[in-house]
């Protein structure tokens, strides 16, 4: 299976998947962090990949995604953005409903 073919099922598995520095226990780099704070007060499980464990899948995600940096949230397959966006929806509110519509839509 080649990366993109990684990536895809990665997305297509997991409604709500954070690609991201170390995991949320034990985040990498203070933007993971912060991105994992953000989604873990929306109170939806989510998945995610510590991208540090897999270079191919760090470099291959870079071009998938074209987006530069991590962390990298993904809902229903979507890129969201990094943690600069993530926080910006936290801050407004439309973090916890897009997190929340897809916990939904995953359990239906």
């Amino acid at each position: 299976m080649d990366i993109n073919e990684t990536i895809k099922s990665q997305l297509e598995e997991n409604p709500i998947i954070l690609y991201m520095k170390g995991t949320p226990q034990a985040p990498q780099c203070g933007f993971s962090a912060k991105t994992v704070q953000a989604l873990m007060a929306c109170g939806e499980r989510f998945a995610f990949v510590n991208i540090l464990d897999n270079q191919e899948l760090r470099e291959g995600l870079k071009v998938y995604s074209s987006w530069p940096t991590y962390p990298q949230l993904y809902i229903n397959g979507e890129l969201v953005g990094g943690c600069d966006i993530v926080l910006e929806m936290s801050e407004s509110g439309e973090l916890a409903k897009v997190v929340k519509d897809a916990a939904k839509q995953a359990e239906a």
